[in-house]
């Protein structure tokens, strides 16, 4: 078995652990869209209710003691002309949590394409001779969200394929594309090593994340550790004493410091019962986590380098080496939906006016988000931040989504929107739905929010559109009545 081959088995095999971890609350060259979206007539709903809420519904509220009114519906007809067959407070603008995403991700696939790929070109400034680099390697970030361990290992790998084996100069990392200003990772929500929590980067790598795998021996009465990607500088335990507790709580029972981001201790112990854990956790100083990174993989692979990993820009005129290609908007697409990744979410929103001025940021993409609603959407466009439902900002109404829903029904990429929503019982976010129909929704999920948005197959083999989103303190509680609107859509003619 080829290297490329053990290298994307072990990608198929973190994959979950990453998804479920971000389950919460020149250059810039890209493949052209396959076909022109189609510019129909937006869709034109009602302005009050219509309808009443079924008796399921109301019986599941109740139990949770949530009001009719702070909950907002509406189901309708794929197709533009057709008349809501239920709207219940549609058209009060409530915070959307992770069902932002469906808007951000619709307009990817309407203006970049399904097929439209990052490129992150690397550039070797100076002579090779023996194995040695006489001057510096440029790294240059074009905002691909899944830059992951495996294709930074890649990466380093086609360095060597150059010839070299020691950088006589510097790694310089180029994180121009993006323009993103600093942000505390515990601003949200208090909780900086949550990996959700992880800010946009131009040279986003590993999520900003480390992976630490705990495998018990329990010959030597010890679980073993190790931590992917490898990070220069810092120092964590080989090992730490096994114990008999049980497995609920197995992180707390390890008593992690991470006061010192050079330094990673336990204190406690790993319950052995638990077997191979895997612990997604976001770098504690993750300003530093690119060039430590880099640096570790590269020290890995037996590279040397006589000068640091820092940050720059590639010099004007100097062409690439070679690019690594990201995986298609279509296949990135299904990661953000299907898990409901934040950082990966805001990678396409930034890149969205990345494309179009060279240098992506928030406010710009903002800009192209509303132009880009007017002309494909219509109607009161949402108000948006930074494309990923982490936000306290953003506002959107149900009937503006089940709009959005409608005209990406009649879109070309319909097929790639639709496969990345998770499937009621079966995978994603939605994997653990008791709703009986079969559908593809996005979720949300905030304190106080709790949604879900996509179609709904009915029992005549008809889709309907359905959005429905809790707005309360007890969101959480009344999911229930969630998923008894999910089966009322699909038990209609």
């Amino acid at each position: 078995m080829t290297s490329l081959h053990l290298i994307n088995l072990r990608w198929m095999s973190l994959r979950f652990v990453w998804a479920m971890a971000f389950a919460a609350t020149a250059a810039h060259v890209h493949a052209a869209p396959s076909s022109k979206a189609v510019r129909s007539e937006p869709p034109q709903h009602t302005a009050g209710d219509i309808g009443k809420l079924p008796p399921e519904v109301k019986a599941a509220l109740q139990r949770a003691k949530v009001p009719h009114d702070n909950f907002h519906v509406m189901v309708v007809d794929t197709f533009a002309s057709s008349t809501p067959r239920l709207s219940h407070q549609a058209q009060e603008r409530v915070n959307p949590a992770s069902l932002m995403k469906l808007a951000t991700t619709t307009a990817a696939l309407d203006t970049l394409g399904p097929a439209f790929v990052w490129r992150t070109p690397v550039y070797v400034d100076g002579s090779v001779r023996d194995g040695v680099l006489h001057g510096n390697v440029y790294i240059k970030g074009s905002g691909d969200p899944r830059l992951v361990v495996e294709r930074l290992w890649l990466l380093m790998r086609r360095i060597q394929g150059l010839g070299i084996q020691k950088i006589q100069g510097d790694i310089v990392l180029d994180r121009s594309a993006f323009d993103v200003p600093a942000r505390d990772a515990a601003s949200f929500d208090g909780e900086p090593l949550r990996p959700y929590n992880a800010a946009p980067d131009a040279l986003l790598l590993n999520f900003k994340s480390m992976l630490i795998q705990f495998v018990p021996d329990r010959a030597a009465d010890v679980a073993r550790v190790q931590i992917e990607p490898p990070l220069a500088g810092v120092q964590f335990p080989a090992t730490v004493p096994l114990s008999n507790g049980d497995c609920s709580d197995y992180r707390s029972a390890l008593r992690a410091d991470w006061s010192d981001p050079t330094r990673i201790r336990f204190a406690g112990s790993f319950p052995a019962v638990c077997g191979e854990k895997m612990w997604p956790i976001a770098y504690a100083a993750p300003q530093q986590f690119a060039q430590r990174a880099i640096a570790g993989m590269w020290q890995q692979l037996g590279g040397q380098l006589s000068g640091q990993v820092r940050e720059g820009n590639v010099p004007a005129g100097l062409q690439p080496a070679f690019n690594v290609e990201s995986a298609s908007l279509a296949e990135t697409i299904r990661d953000i939906n299907k898990y409901s990744n934040n950082v990966m979410a805001q990678q396409v929103f930034l890149t969205l006016s990345q494309q179009q001025r060279e240098v992506g940021s928030f406010e710009a993409s903002r800009e192209v988000m509303q132009r880009w609603w007017r002309e494909r959407v219509g109607g009161e466009g949402p108000t948006f931040d930074n494309g990923s439902g982490l936000s306290r900002e953003e506002r959107i109404s149900a009937q503006a989504l089940a709009r959005l829903l409608q005209v990406a029904w009649a879109s070309p990429s319909m097929p790639e929107l639709m496969s990345s929503l998770p499937v009621t019982g079966v995978d994603g976010t939605m994997k653990r739905s008791k709703a009986q129909a079969s559908a593809h929704l996005k979720t949300g999920s905030l304190r106080d929010v709790a949604g879900v948005a996509g179609y709904v197959d009915t029992v005549s083999g008809k889709r309907l559109v359905v959005v429905a989103i809790l707005h309360h303190a007890n969101a959480n509680a009344a999911r229930p009545a969630l998923d008894a609107m999910i089966d009322w859509a699909g038990k209609q003619p």
